[in-house]
């Protein structure tokens, strides 16, 4: 018997975008390692190359977690460690950087690592680690922004910005905590370990439609990051310097 994919409350199946998503001239392939499921595009085929870069990634952050358990559900930033493992720098570092845990980066820290280890085989690499991504591309290419099925905008982001993190929160989609009620917030940045907690950061102070003209000023206090987009009960507002369009 055939499994039914589970949708969300927009009625889109899990992980949809992976079915859409259709870089030109890149070879797609999934990555898939206890808890971390990645969708990977490339010049060739890198799942060999992928999936030790997944096991190294996750052996840093698991040994980490075994030497401190409490870095595992840390809602506050951790200190600076500066014998850390370096995807669990980079985590410390987001988190830090957002004013939150540093588990809050751990999806984008993740996509990061293997994005950046797979350029040394691909001029061109995407990385999209449970919807938050890594980009870099030789290309303009537009980001699809979905928060239902007529309510889809995209960004562009211009080959000379990259490479890009896009990564997203919600209180909606997703397993992640987040103690704000937005449908969607995502933010862009160079880094995804920065975007990933500075998203969850956002995500966490909009409880309601107003919170979102402080979106600027959020922008403007957490570092590294240039673009943000934020949806609540179909209102959505923008930060930074993004070029819009709909999809």
């Amino acid at each position: 018997m055939q499994a039914r994919e589970k949708k969300n409350k927009w009625g889109f199946g899990k992980k949809f975008y992976r079915k859409i998503a259709k870089p030109e001239e890149l070879i797609s392939f999934s990555v898939q390692l206890k808890q971390t499921d990645l969708w990977i595009s490339a010049r060739k085929d890198l799942k060999r190359e992928a999936e030790f870069l997944v096991l190294s990634a996750r052996n840093q952050v698991e040994s980490y977690i075994e030497k401190y358990p409490e870095f595992l559900n840390a809602l506050f930033p951790w200190s600076e460690d500066l014998i850390a493992p370096p995807v669990v720098k980079d985590m410390i570092r987001a988190g830090r950087n957002a004013g939150i845990g540093p588990m809050s980066a751990v999806a984008g820290a993740i996509a990061d690592y293997v994005g950046k280890g797979l350029l040394r085989f691909s001029d061109e690499v995407i990385v999209e680690n449970g919807g938050d991504v890594f980009l870099s591309l030789k290309r303009t290419v537009t980001v699809g922004v979905f928060f239902g099925r007529e309510c889809q905008i995209g960004v562009r982001i211009k080959k000379d910005i990259m490479p890009v993190g896009v990564c997203s929160s919600s209180a909606k989609i997703g397993h992640s905590l987040s103690f704000g009620r937005a449908d969607l917030v995502t933010v862009f940045s160079h880094s995804a370990s920065i975007a990933d907690s500075a998203a969850t950061a956002i995500a966490n102070k909009i409880r309601s439609v107003g919170d979102v003209e402080e979106l600027s000023r959020w922008g403007s206090q957490i570092k590294g990051i240039f673009g943000i987009v934020a949806i609540i009960k179909g209102n959505i507002s923008f930060w930074g310097d993004l070029e819009i369009c709909v999809l």
